[in-house]
């Protein structure tokens, strides 16, 4: 028979927080049953009040800290409690670091089914950032309408509401110019704000990514409409602002939590953000998967070309593959590289990207990566001796993982965003022929509970 959840609602308890969940809550137990608290550490006790009290856990808030982590600093950003965005800013970073390297070991330990003493001989110190502030290259802001103000910043935790931001710290301060120019032209001209529920109002977010290279920028505002009411003006002001290279309108009619729509139409300026990362250039487009963190990416790509070993006469795959950015670092060193991706426009930007750097020996395809990599192997006798695999979270499909066993590469290179979906992936993998050799953690994410990583897996 079945415990029941030893704890009652609203009732005070103290508590001994002994981990952090997934998505960043304090995790203590009473009586075996798990209770998740946000904003509590490993190393606090505190007094918490139940919320939720469930049949196999329970949600608790914290009354009062009765004894500090050593762990716990005071986050730099004055919403942070409020906002959705950091959900570690309390935490140290040598404790986030930490604690992701943990969390990456823990998971193939417990999803992958690989002994705990092997995973840890086989970990690589966690690459961290030299700055853990500042960091990312694209922000979406939510504009929402909020007690009749007009308010652009994040969502709130576990909502929609928004929380206005001064200031992110984990963004380029240029964006607080940016969204301010568009923020009083929305007022100066009443253009309203979009509703979710209702599904009525204009402007549903602004996109804006930066190029490091060059320190510009790229605006895109995603409208639930066809047009925005005097964005000829909206425009010029935009681009009269020194570091802004382009404008574009996004239309998203869709009642869903989707940010961007399909039909995209730039306005003045470049369709492409150009960024350089080492000495590849890319073009990127405001549809486009590009990484976030561009100092921890030429990290984490090292750490892949480093982990594939290339001589120069291999064949590689490269599934997943973007626009490109890990083929084209890992052409530099192949016989070959072929490149797989579901978006088309995504392989458009492969293509040219592979033509602004006289890159020849990489070629890209579009189409599932499960049904387009059978196709190049069986129809086309293409074998890699590398598979290079960079999923989205949800991981790789079991068709795809099936594929690659039986074509056996001698190597595979595992880019993953997902500690959970990489160890379910890898446990399929050792099943089937595969040991894993190596792992290691790159912090891309900070003051987040995400983490990259890149595993080498190699034949038996």
């Amino acid at each position: 028979m079945k415990k029941q959840c030893p704890v009652v609602k609203n009732e005070l308890y103290d508590l001994d927080i002994v981990s952090i969940g997934s998505n960043g809550e304090g995790v203590g137990r009473i009586d075996g049953f798990a209770i998740f608290v946000r904003g509590a550490l490993p190393g606090d006790r505190i007094k918490t009040r139940i919320i939720k009290a469930k049949k196999n856990f329970g949600i608790g808030i914290i009354v009062r800290i009765l004894k500090n982590s050593k762990d716990r600093v005071e986050p730099i950003c004055p919403v942070a409690k409020q906002c959705g965005g950091c959900s570690l800013q309390h935490l140290s970073y040598e404790a986030q670091l930490a604690y992701k390297e943990n969390l990456i070991c823990e998971s193939l330990v417990r999803l992958g089914g690989l002994d705990d003493e092997y995973v840890r001989s086989r970990s690589e110190s966690i690459i961290g950032a030299e700055e853990p502030y500042y960091y990312r290259n694209k922000v979406q802001f939510p504009v929402r309408e909020e007690k009749g103000e007009l308010v652009i910043g994040f969502y709130a935790k576990g909502s929609h509401r928004v929380i206005e931001t001064k200031r992110c710290y984990i963004q380029d301060t240029y964006n607080e110019v940016i969204v301010a120019t568009i923020k009083e032209f929305m007022i100066k001209n009443r253009i309203k704000a979009y509703n979710e529920v209702a599904h009525k109002g204009l402007v549903r977010h602004i996109v804006v990514r930066k190029s490091e290279s060059f320190d510009k920028f790229q605006v895109t505002l995603v409208i639930n409409g066809n047009k925005v009411p005097g964005m000829e003006v909206l425009t010029k002001e935009l681009m009269d602002l020194d570091k802004v290279e382009s404008v574009s309108i996004n239309i998203n009619k869709e009642q869903d939590n989707v940010i961007l729509g399909s039909q995209l139409t730039t306005l003045e300026g470049p369709k492409y953000l150009v960024d350089n990362i080492k000495d590849i250039s890319y073009h990127i487009s405001p549809l486009s998967f590009y990484q976030v963190n561009p100092k921890q990416t030429v990290k984490l790509y090292d750490k892949a070309l480093e982990y594939a070993d290339l001589t120069g006469e291999e064949i590689v795959y490269d599934l997943y593959c973007g626009i490109g950015t890990i083929s084209l670092f890992l052409a530099k060193a192949a016989k070959e590289v072929f490149g797989v991706e579901i978006v088309g426009a995504a392989i458009d930007d492969a293509k040219q990207n592979a033509k602004l750097n006289n890159i020849t020996n990489a070629h890209f395809y579009t189409g599932k990566a499960e049904e387009m990599m059978p196709k190049l192997y069986k129809e086309e006798g293409i074998k890699a001796d590398v598979v290079v695999l960079d999923p989205p979270r949800k991981g790789c499909e079991e068709s795809l993982l099936k594929a690659i066993v039986e074509m056996g590469p001698q190597k595979i290179v595992y880019v993953s965003c997902d500690p959970g979906t990489l160890s379910r992936d890898i446990k399929f993998l050792v099943a089937n022929g595969f040991k894993l050799e190596k792992v290691c953690g790159v912090d891309m994410f900070s003051h987040s509970t995400h983490v990259e990583s890149c595993s080498l897996l190699v034949k038996e």
